[in-house]
Formats: C-alpha cells, structure tokens, sequence
C-alpha cells in the first residue's frame, strides 16, 4: 500500500506579478510553514488568494499538488532553456497550498476525501492553469503542458475544519465514482490547447 503523506504546507499573500506587460495580483508565490496551521472552512490561515472568481471559496478553499511532478516540470523548463545551473523548484512553485506524496490525479475523483489527523479535505475539482501559471514556469506553453499531462492537482473544500502540518499521513477515501479529475480537467481544459 503507497503511504500517503503531506510533505509540505504552503501560504502566500497577494503581490503583483508581471505577466507578459501587465501587472496582476497574484498569490501564486507560496512558502512553506513550519508547524500546524489552521484550517478553516474558506482555507489555510494566513494564505490568500487574488481572484476570488477561480480560486478560493468554500469549494477551491485548498488547492493540493502531488510532488512526483516536480521531475517533470524541472525537466520541462530545462528542455526549453528556463533554468540555469540545474535550479530546483522549490514547493509551492504551482501556487499549491498543500504538497501532497503518493496520491495522483488519474486516482482521484470528484467527491473524494483525504482524512488527517485533525481535519478532513474532499476533492472538489481539478486546477485550471492560467498565463500567470505561465509566468512563474518562464515559458508560455506551461498551462497547456499542465493540462494535455493531466498533472494539475486539485482543489479541495473543508469538510472538518481543524489543523494541517508538514510530515503527516492522510487516508484517502473513495467517494463516488461519477468524475475523475482527468476527465473534469478534459471538460473544462480544451480552451487551454489552443
């Protein structure tokens, strides 16, 4: 049985971002925290979101990111010439809330749980990247890499409010099987193809 495990737990705050030749407010940019952080119905305390219409809210309260795509996307941005002296990303680079082990899109369906120690998480749908996703990767194709790969992670609704801390072991529980993450991503991501 893969031991499922959350490695890192992530904030930020909003701050422009340069993208392209517009400045938005972003909180793409997340750090790790260090101890237990509260969780409350609308998210992690001390973490913030800009743009209230795609993230954040009862449903995209936490967006969680599975970290065996870290080798991906470094070898991503190697290939198109993005990085220098074999830089690492470091977590949180996707704008994750939550870096997760052992627990993959192509096994995750809408409506399932992850159970912690102190709070429990039910998957509510999957990430839709955006140019500012572009932006942090350094090369304009990353949002359409993240959906044609399927590794976008997903977003998860509080069901019990309580605490998260790095280090800690989740179970995840099957709900029903109506949605897979892949196939939600597949509805909505075609305009990201073009």
């Amino acid at each position: 049985m893969t031991e499922r495990r959350l490695l890192q737990v992530n904030v930020g705050v909003v701050r422009p971002l340069l993208v392209g030749e517009r400045k938005m407010m972003s909180a793409i940019g997340k750090q790790a925290v260090t101890g237990a952080v509260e969780v409350k119905p609308l998210g992690l305390a001390g973490d913030e979101q800009a743009d209230l219409s795609v993230h954040g809210g009862l449903a995209k309260a936490i967006y969680a990111y599975p970290s065996e795509h870290y080798v991906f996307w470094q070898q991503q941005r190697q290939q198109r010439g993005v990085t220098l002296f074999d830089e690492t990303l470091v977590g949180g680079f996707a704008g994750e809330s939550l870096r997760l082990a052992g627990l993959l899109e192509h096994e995750v369906w809408v409506g399932d749980e992850l159970h912690f120690p102190d709070c429990v998480l039910r998957v509510t749908a999957p990430r839709e990247p955006c140019g500012k996703f572009n932006t942090v990767m350094g090369y304009p194709q990353a949002a359409r890499d993240m959906v044609q790969s399927s590794r976008c992670g997903f977003y998860l609704a509080v069901s019990t409010p309580g605490s998260l801390a790095a280090g800690q072991s989740f179970e995840w529980v099957p709900g029903r099987r109506a949605l897979s993450i892949p196939q939600a991503l597949a509805a909505k991501g075609a305009k990201h193809l073009r």
